[in-house]
C-alpha cells in the first residue's frame, strides 16, 4: 500500500482474517497509530486487536527491524521516483527475510529472559 490509511488497514485485516486457520483466532499486536485505532475499522470476528501502550517502541520488536532496514539499506539516499523507493524497499525487505537469524537477534529482548 502506498499510504497508511483506514482503508489500507481494513484491507490488511481482511487479508489476515482470510489466512487464519478455520476455528483459530488471531491476536494482532499493534501500535496506536491513528489508522490502527479508528472506530472506522472493520475488525473481522476471527481477529482481536491488542494495542501496545503509547510511546513504547521497546515493546514492539518490529520497530527495531524498521530501524535496521533504514540504517543499512534505505537511509541517506535520494530516490529518483516513487517506483525507485518501492524497488529499494522491496529489495531491503527481501535482503532481511533472507537472514532469519538476523531477524531473531534484532527482535530478541534480553530483559524478557531475566525473570
Amino acid at each position: 500500500m502506498p499510504r497508511c490509511t483506514t482503508e489500507a488497514m481494513n484491507l490488511h485485516l481482511a487479508e489476515i482474517a482470510r489466512v487464519v486457520a478455520p476455528g483459530a483466532h488471531a491476536v494482532l499486536l499493534l501500535d496506536q497509530a491513528g489508522w490502527h485505532m479508528t472506530r472506522k475499522l472493520v475488525i473481522p470476528p476471527n481477529i482481536t486487536l491488542l494495542p501496545l501502550p503509547a510511546r513504547s517502541p521497546e515493546l514492539n520488536p518490529v520497530e527495531n527491524l524498521w530501524q535496521f532496514i533504514r540504517e543499512n539499506w534505505l537511509g541517506n539516499r535520494i530516490f529518483a521516483s516513487y517506483e525507485a523507493i518501492l524497488d529499494h524497499c522491496c529489495d531491503a525487505w527481501n535482503k532481511l527475510i533472507d537472514q532469519p537469524w538476523r531477524i531473531m537477534s534484532i527482535g530478541l529482548r534480553a530483559w524478557t529472559h531475566e525473570f
